[in-house]
């Protein structure tokens, strides 16, 4: 498994980038001149320059300093949603798949009646309701909302599980139902949940940019999408102040790829087909290395030898 990530190179390549990013969000109050994202350094939309990196913004606010605490922030409400959407769909797709019944059709029923709502106008709703939205509330709003297909797909799997011999095992040796769950069910989904995290990791960061684009987002704060909310009320595209708008929709593309690209690099580490079929690309690509499950090539000092058949499970 360690091998797998080490050769991994969208792996590598995307916690280089995340890393990157969690440096630059972190590092505002470290640095000089950075410590107060309130400050106003500059004028309405002053061009970049020495003093200011990327420009001012329409307040007069160190583009810059900005996009620190900004990036801090919607990280932070990113892994706090992620975190409450995983675990609540984790918990109802475990719970609904490995009962069944009763339960397993009152709980999928309001799951897909969930995934059958629109969940931007939900988030809207709620959003507009909420009086003070600070950090955690908005987090906790884009969490609430996002888990009901993590709790579909956890269902499925859970449903698998159940029939599964250690299962049986574990129940004749008397467990009880949250034991079986937590230690026979839960362990065998891990690679998924973490992928699952990683999605709506992603997913709460973009949502939480759609509310403040809108101007439903966090208060007395400022965030990515704070930024690009008050870039286009003060029309900054039209008046060509790009360094207001440019920066934060950028480091908003930055962050989705990365995560995507993490998520994508996990099941390929998690998932033996997809790693054997890597591994087959990087054998054909190395010379005079035959590929897995080929016959070695004539004339070059090694006898041929009959084709061996590749595991489609990797084991």
């Amino acid at each position: 498994m360690l091998s797998s990530f080490r050769h991994n190179t969208r792996f590598q390549v995307s916690v280089g980038i995340l890393l990157v990013v969690l440096v630059f969000a972190l590092a505002g109050p470290f640095l000089p001149g950075r410590g107060d994202p309130n400050a106003l350094p500059g004028k309405l939309f002053d061009p970049p320059s020495w003093k200011l990196w990327l420009g001012s913004d329409n307040f007069g606010h160190d583009v810059l300093t900005q996009l620190m605490y900004g990036t801090r922030t919607s990280l932070v409400i990113g892994i706090v949603a992620g975190a409450v959407a995983t675990l609540i769909g984790v918990v109802i797709g475990s719970v609904s798949g490995f009962r069944g019944g009763l339960l397993d059709d009152v709980l999928s029923g309001f799951t897909n009646l969930l995934l059958a709502i629109p969940v931007f106008v939900i988030l809207i709703i709620l959003s507009d309701a909420v009086s003070n939205r600070n950090i955690l509330t908005m987090a906790l709003v884009i969490g609430a909302t996002s888990w009901p297909w993590t709790a579909r797909a956890v269902r499925a799997q859970s449903t698998s599980l159940r029939v599964r011999e250690h299962v049986d095992v574990a129940r004749l040796s008397g467990a009880g139902t949250a034991r079986l769950i937590l230690l026979e069910v839960l362990p065998y989904m891990a690679s998924y949940i973490s992928m699952a995290f990683v999605l709506q990791l992603a997913a709460a960061i973009l949502a939480e940019a759609a509310l403040s684009l809108l101007g439903l987002g966090p208060s007395n704060v400022v965030s990515l999408g704070i930024m690009l909310h008050w870039a286009l009320l003060w029309e900054s595209v039209r008046n060509g102040a790009w360094w207001a708008f440019v920066p934060p929709t950028l480091l908003l593309t930055i962050v989705s790829f990365s995560l995507l690209l993490l998520q994508t690099s996990l099941n390929e580490v998690f998932n033996p087909r997809l790693r054997t079929g890597g591994a087959m690309r990087r054998r054909a690509l190395q010379p005079g290395l035959a590929p897995a499950g080929a016959a070695a090539p004539v004339g070059v000092g090694v006898a041929p030898i009959d084709p061996e058949p590749v595991s489609g499970s990797g084991r």
